[in-house]
């Protein structure tokens, strides 16, 4: 064997070695884990029940490319209600006030109420809602 050939076939050994690795990483990472209950409905894990009651609101900015907040519906406590963090004024993030039961923009001073809807302006949009459920311990949302 001369030395050209077995430099093409070792290239092509570790080429060919590789390739799962490559497949890998090339995997979508939007499939359900084990934190988002193993079900492929679609849901993901936001946090716990006892995060979000210690609390108040669980937030993440990054849930599937989403900025969203979870709170307890304060019309029935057991259910949960996530909207999207972003304020429809200017983009800023809302922080949930449970003293007044508002999404508050510490931006432009925009209000929302819990449901996403306005409260008061200078916004005129609601916030996105998504589905969101409780599920054990965890808080699960559909984005």
């Amino acid at each position: 064997m001369k030395r050209r050939e077995f430099s093409n076939l070792l290239g092509l050994g570790l080429l060919a070695t590789s390739l799962p690795v490559a497949i890998a990483a090339c995997q979508s990472d939007s499939a359900p884990t084990a934190d988002s209950g193993g079900a492929d409905d679609g849901f993901v894990a936001l946090g716990t029940v006892a995060e979000l009651d210690a609390q108040g609101a669980l937030a993440n900015s990054n849930v599937q490319g989403k900025n969203l907040a979870v709170i307890r519906d304060p019309g029935a406590p057991e259910s949960v209600i996530a909207v999207s963090a972003l304020c429809t004024h200017a983009g800023c993030t809302v922080v949930w006030n449970g003293e007044q039961s508002l999404f508050a923009c510490p931006c432009h001073g925009s209000n929302f109420n819990p449901d996403g809807s306005v409260n008061s302006g200078p916004t005129r949009e609601p916030l996105a809602t998504f589905e969101a459920k409780v599920e054990g311990d965890q808080v699960l949302v559909k984005v």
